[in-house]
């Protein structure tokens, strides 16, 4: 859920942080521009918004009890950083993991995500794989 009395830009990590809760993408086509892009500094690799949706609902497979905590949000003239960590639980080793990340986002003139550049411990990520 959104809250109308924050910043636009927080408005859109909000919707993508429920998408990826709830395991379903469908609001990301509406959340990005349609040709944004996302980009990963732990591959050095662009995503469409189609290929990262595909990776956002295979998570529930990995971890369940998934929740964004800490989230420091900076905003800025056209975009907004968050940083945050990712907890959850592992579904194979029932372990808990956590995941430090931190997203650059810039959004377009529509009010929409033109690009997501996100950084993350390529250690931590592996973990949370199955």
């Amino acid at each position: 859920m959104t809250d109308t009395g924050r910043h636009p830009h927080v408005q859109l990590l909000d919707r993508i942080i429920a998408a990826a809760e709830a395991g379903d993408a469908t609001d990301l086509f509406s959340i990005y521009a349609d040709d944004a892009v996302i980009w990963h500094n732990h591959d050095n690799r662009v995503q469409t918004v189609a290929e990262n949706a595909v990776v956002l609902e295979k998570m529930h497979t990995w971890v369940r009890d998934r929740s964004y905590d800490d989230r420091r949000i900076q905003l800025f003239d056209g975009g907004v950083v968050q940083q945050h960590v990712l907890r959850g639980v592992h579904i194979r080793s029932g372990e808990p993991v956590e995941l430090h990340a931190c997203v650059v986002v810039q959004v377009n003139d529509e009010g929409r995500i033109s690009r997501l550049d996100e950084y993350l411990d390529s250690r931590q990520a592996a973990a949370m794989r199955p």
